[in-house]
């Protein structure tokens, strides 16, 4: 009788994959924080793509600063010389309390993985900003940028549709750069934004920035989507078929104002300010305008009240007692 063969023995299960990469070591430095930090942002928090990149931009400055110094043993004094350095970089205010946020959520991070037992960087005060108003441009300035694209120009009906999208919707540009055709109703006079963390929003659209928008799907188009490798999604096209990019969208908003003589600071992000100054001069309730833009809160939204002065007259004229 032939002996039995004996079993092989069973494969162990391979483990599942951590959530998160494994914590640096402190000997690691600053760096390895940085880099685990971000992976957790991104993979865990699901924050938006836009707002990582921002926490690694500050995060890699602040590596520049520290040097090989451990992040354990920097002392509030030491923190508080990192925001001294960082105003003798040229930042403005506005940008360096947006580092010192960066360098405050970190440092949550850090203390979470058991590296820091207090976290100093809350101590940091962030800097007192003198409320800015927003640069904003004129209607007649707005009837030149929408009117400057030429037939001359390449791809001038692809920019004219976005720059009547940029004033119709007020969208941020990273929100035009990643519209969706599906996004579009026409028929229905809108169109739906994504924005920060990928909240959804209904915003009109207006008669003419239906025209250029039709006119461009049926004319330009077609011919930007044959160039790409597959059948592209987005509304705005790269004239090799892929999605334009926010960057993009910059640089032709950048050649098209200097073509009317708009000042070089104008940004997609005027005309977003010019659309949400506009509609409350028109006489829309703080909370639409709120709601249009997809502001979390409407304190991010009750600037435009200092923006349009002739409408805050008007109000107190009508009901103010002794005005």
């Amino acid at each position: 009788m032939a002996a039995s063969r004996p079993k092989p023995p069973r494969p162990k299960p391979s483990r599942p994959k951590p959530l998160r990469p494994s914590p640096p070591k402190a000997a690691n430095g600053a760096r390895s924080w940085v880099d685990a930090f971000v992976a957790y942002a991104a993979g865990e928090c699901h924050l938006a793509d836009n707002t990582v990149d921002a926490y690694r931009r500050d995060l890699v400055r602040f590596c520049r600063w520290v040097g090989k110094r451990p992040i354990a043993g920097l002392s509030i004094r030491d923190l508080a010389d990192y925001v001294a350095w960082l105003g003798e970089q040229n930042l403005s205010p506005a940008t360096i309390g947006r580092h010192v946020v960066s360098l405050k959520v970190f440092f949550r991070y850090i203390q979470l993985e058991g590296e820091l037992k207090e976290n100093l960087a809350e101590l940091l005060g962030s800097q007192k900003l003198w409320q800015r108003i927003p640069q904003i441009l004129s209607h007649e300035q707005i009837d030149g940028l929408l009117a400057s694209p030429r037939r001359t120009d390449p791809h001038w009906q692809r920019d004219r549709a976005m720059l009547e999208l940029l004033y119709a919707t007020g969208c941020r540009a990273s929100e035009l750069s990643n519209l969706l055709l599906c996004d579009l109703r026409l028929a229905e006079r809108f169109c739906m934004c994504r924005g920060k963390g990928d909240k959804q929003r209904m915003v009109p659209l207006g008669r003419r920035a239906i025209e250029a928008l039709q006119e461009y799907l049926d004319q330009e188009r077609p011919a930007l989507a044959a160039a790409g490798a597959s059948v592209p999604e987005w509304v705005l096209l790269s004239r090799r078929g892929r999605r334009l990019r926010r960057e993009r969208i910059w640089e032709l908003l950048k050649r098209y104002t200097a073509r009317v003589g708009i000042p070089e600071s104008v940004s997609p992000h005027t005309l977003r300010h010019s659309f949400a100054t506009h509609v409350l001069a028109g006489g829309a309730d703080l909370r639409q305008v709120q709601e249009l833009l997809g502001h979390a809160s409407i304190a991010t939204t009750q600037v435009y009240t200092h923006v349009d002065l002739t409408r805050l007259k008007a109000v107190h004229r009508k009901c103010h007692p002794r005005a």
